[in-house]
């Protein structure tokens, strides 16, 4: 299964979700490829802190920000249970290529007015690829919520009957993520019972629920 994390808009998590989804399917046994396919290269930039760090590997991070993604992603997909892309912004033929080889498609969003809406290119992209791959599912996930606010709900209510439709899970604006990204570890390594922990671990679960 290869899944896609996309929104045209940078500084929504794409890169955070993109290595905890991938780390959680690794410490659960899976065979897990991570494609940075960001030309500013944090997941390869996180994979090195790890390795200084002296953390065991758990999934390898490949750098590929070329628009031939849908060629090579099938290829890398053949020896893992998941591929996960972490996606670039506002670079449309990395988009294209990213969504084309894509079985999901994640687009974070923040609970705001305007990251309520992802941009509308990114919906025509979206559609574009559908043409060519019309079995292409695709979900909003709320990142950096604030715990119960208005507007975390209310962005939630937006998105119910929009087309993605929403994840019920979602993910807190917490501390500990940049903790995670600094020291090249994962929310569950520094405390796998923490509120960041049990967020990442429901996301996972909802992800692996839906077929490709």
């Amino acid at each position: 299964m290869i899944v896609a994390l996309l929104n045209q808009k940078g500084g929504v998590g794409k890169t955070t979700l993109a290595l905890h989804l991938a780390g959680e399917w690794a410490r659960r046994g899976k065979r897990v490829v991570l494609i940075d396919a960001d030309p500013q290269g944090s997941a390869l930039d996180w994979s090195q802190q790890r390795a200084r760090e002296g953390q065991a590997r758990l999934f390898g991070v490949v750098g590929l920000a070329r628009d031939t993604l849908h060629s090579e992603a099938p290829e890398l997909a053949r020896s893992a249970d998941y591929v996960v892309i972490d996606g670039p912004p506002r670079v449309a033929s990395l988009m294209r290529s990213a969504l084309l080889a894509s079985d999901l498609v994640l687009i974070p969003v923040q609970p705001s007015p305007f990251d309520g809406w992802a941009s509308a290119e990114m919906l025509s992209l979206l559609g574009e690829a559908r043409i060519y791959r019309p079995q292409l599912a695709a979900r909003f996930v709320l990142n950096r919520c604030g715990a119960r606010t208005v507007i975390a709900r209310e962005t939630a209510e937006t998105l119910a009957d929009h087309d993605p439709p929403v994840l019920t899970s979602t993910i807190g604006q917490r501390v500990t993520f940049a903790d995670a990204a600094r020291s090249g570890r994962l929310v569950s390594e520094i405390n796998e019972r923490s509120p960041a922990a049990r967020e990442i671990t429901a996301l996972c679960a909802e992800v692996g629920r839906i077929a490709p």
